[in-house]
């Protein structure tokens, strides 16, 4: 597996197993445990998920050792604030059953529609989340679905830059203000619903770009993130699915299979806008 390098210098594995929409119980139990066992080593979760302690419990009967594994979970929305972060960050431990994270980030930012202080919750759960860092809970920290504006203003107030933006992103909405102002700080972006959560598998470009390298267009949304420098997080229940996100290297995206994937008109759009979110 191949890796990317955080802004604190760890490695992160360069295609995560991505558990959203999986239920808690033997359905997120048996998927995490098939993408272990397949080769993956980056597993994403969220407290919101609801399936923590599956996944924890995948984890554990992989008998992998731990070290070697990268492992991600989200603060939700109804726990922000400094004390709130704390609690809620020692709970999705005990739940995932580990001693320490690798990744934690803010799932959703406060926002104008909802808080006139946005700014402020933002900064204060922040502020959380440095403490949880120094104190060597958790090896690195970011943040999800941060649209430039509201990351630009976290920027101004945090003594400890993120090290992921976690975003929606794929072939059909790509964010570009927001992935460069990631990388103009270091940020690395990761994207989520890197197959548009299915919705552009149907698009005729990439069916014909997949039927000329011989691939899926799940593959070629996969390579093209990679391509970006992005990491993707494919999710998925059936097993040759899951194998198939993580073997994509018999094939190659030429410059030009890159330009018409960018210039694609926008589509798939999950249409959860951060910035206006009532959740």
């Amino acid at each position: 597996m191949k890796s990317f390098k955080l802004n604190n210098g760890i490695d992160i594995p360069a295609i995560g197993f991505g558990t959203w929409q999986i239920p808690e119980g033997e359905e997120a139990y048996q998927a995490v445990k098939e993408a272990l066992a397949t080769g993956y080593t980056h597993i994403d979760t969220a407290a919101i998920y609801g399936n923590e302690k599956s996944v924890g419990r995948a984890i554990k009967d992989s008998d992998i050792d731990r070290n070697t594994l990268f492992i991600t979970t989200k603060l939700w929305n109804t726990e922000r604030g400094y004390d709130k972060t704390i609690a809620a960050f020692e709970k999705s431990l005990t739940n995932l059953g580990l001693d320490y994270l690798d990744l934690y980030l803010i799932h959703w930012p406060a926002n104008e529609t909802q808080f006139e202080d946005w700014a402020a919750i933002n900064a204060d759960t922040w502020k959380a989340f440095e403490y949880l860092y120094k104190q060597g809970k958790v090896r690195a920290i970011g943040v999800s679905n941060f649209p430039k504006e509201y990351l630009a203003k976290l920027l101004e107030t945090a003594t400890i830059v993120p090290s992921v933006n976690q975003i929606e992103y794929h072939p059909g909405y790509l964010q570009q203000d927001t992935v460069d102002l990631c990388k103009s700080n270091g940020i690395l972006v990761q994207a989520w619903s890197p197959l548009g959560s299915g919705r552009i598998l149907q698009d005729e470009t990439l069916i014909a770009l997949a039927a000329q390298k011989a691939t899926s267009v799940g593959q070629i949304c996969i390579k093209f993130a990679l391509s970006q420098g992005i990491l993707p997080l494919p999710k998925s229940t059936n097993p040759a699915n899951i194998k198939r996100n993580l073997d994509i290297g018999n094939f190659e995206l030429t410059k030009e299979d890159i330009s018409t994937i960018r210039e694609l008109p926008t589509m798939g759009f999950s249409g959860s806008d951060p910035k206006k979110v009532a959740f």
